[in-house]
């Protein structure tokens, strides 16, 4: 189980079959709007392994199964 801090610079390493965003009133949105490698940085953590990350995109919902430490390479 992996855990991230609030902050942490995080990397995509699977997409989920669906994404939830992280608005007050969650939304779904389709999978192809985040891409595996895609960076994002962790803006709150939730119950269950589960985080807020903040991409270019939007602010999703995403389990910890499919997000890694990003390389500062």
């Amino acid at each position: 189980m992996s855990m991230f801090d609030v902050g942490a610079i995080v990397q995509v390493i699977a997409v989920p079959p669906f994404l939830k965003t992280a608005d007050t009133m969650p939304m779904l949105r389709p999978a192809e709007s985040i891409r595996v490698g895609e960076q994002g940085r962790i803006v709150d953590r939730r119950p269950i392994n589960t985080y807020g990350v903040r991409f270019a995109s939007g602010t999703f919902l995403l389990d910890g199964k499919y997000l890694a430490l990003a390389d500062d390479t």
